[in-house]
């Protein structure tokens, strides 16, 4: 049966440089269009991590050795990001439906989300953005004033503020794109981070977990499905240990649980399970499904990945 969906990509679905981009978008397209194909109203929302950080890095450094380039604020580089990656998906979708011959819309919106300046996020930075550092780079900007942290015992990565968001300002116009049969691109990297003061907008030196953005944005949109693409199949539980378990089925409660329990690590897993648990719990027959890229398709037939609902 058709569903309205927002399907979440990770990092391995958009690469890490423009190249690798270019040939990972191509892929995840097939995988979209797999979808629609099905019949599926789909809203896609990705994240931007790596890209972010190329990014500043770029403009931080053409600030640093050209007279007159002022510093460019994060937000500006979110926007760079959802622009770029938003229209290298956007292509790859066009021609993969071209190539099997489904006449079907798709545009890029970009997407600004309402952030509160009191969120505690704001003092305490979390949020990995850029390139894994090493241990020499990351006590270098330290140094520097600059909030690093290990990722998920990956290595050292930049970190920056990660508030919740409270609302997505173009959602009147992704569902009016919706309605009118377009395969919409939004939220890219969570949306642009803003301020709302006194009706301006004003930006946030932030970056919003994609997958909170993408659990409220499939919530306001009236979703059926919320779709959180990561490098794994499944969730697990104890998981790298000699008593793994991989889950196909997590309730609300057993996944709160689990979260007590401390089992989902907190830079990758545990915000995908607790994004999943706002959506599933939001409305009566919404879950949310966690899987593999190449798995999508499967995981919404009921063939794979850990379904999370009510």
């Amino acid at each position: 049966m058709a569903k309205k969906i927002v399907i979440a990509l990770g990092g391995n679905a958009l690469g890490n440089t423009v190249d690798e981009q270019r040939e990972a978008v191509a892929h995840t397209a097939k995988v979209i269009v797999d979808l629609i194909e099905e019949g599926h109203e789909l809203i896609v929302t990705h994240g931007n991590g790596p890209q972010v950080g190329m990014i500043q890095n770029a403009m931080d450094a053409l600030a640093l050795t050209n007279d007159g380039y002022g510093a460019v604020p994060l937000p500006t580089s979110v926007a760079m990001s959802q622009g770029y990656i938003g229209i290298d998906l956007q292509n790859a979708i066009k021609y993969e439906l071209y190539a099997r011959g489904i006449d079907k819309k798709v545009s890029t919106v970009i997407s600004q989300t309402i952030v509160d300046k009191n969120d505690e996020a704001f003092k305490n930075p979390t949020k990995p953005i850029g390139r894994f550092l090493t241990k020499e780079e990351a006590d270098e900007l330290a140094a520097q004033g600059v909030a690093v942290a290990e990722d998920s015992n990956r290595g050292y990565r930049k970190v920056v503020a990660s508030p919740m968001p409270l609302r997505i300002c173009e959602l009147g116009t992704i569902r009016t794109l919706s309605e009118a049969g377009h395969v919409v691109i939004c939220c890219g990297g969570g949306g642009i981070p803003v301020f709302n003061e006194d009706g301006k907008l004003v930006g946030a030196s932030a970056v919003i977990d994609k997958d909170n953005a993408s659990s409220l944005l499939a919530r306001e949109f009236g979703a059926d499905y919320l779709v959180i693409l990561t490098a794994v199949e499944k969730v697990a539980i104890n998981f790298g240990k000699e008593n793994q378990e991989w889950l196909s089925d997590l309730s609300v409660e057993q996944a709160r649980q689990y979260i007590a329990e401390e089992q989902f690590a907190k830079g990758s897993m545990l915000p995908k399970v607790e994004a999943a648990i706002r959506f599933a719990e939001s409305g009566e027959g919404r879950n949310a499904l966690i899987t593999l890229l190449e798995k999508a398709k499967e995981g919404i037939n009921g063939e794979t990945g850990t379904v999370i609902h009510a």
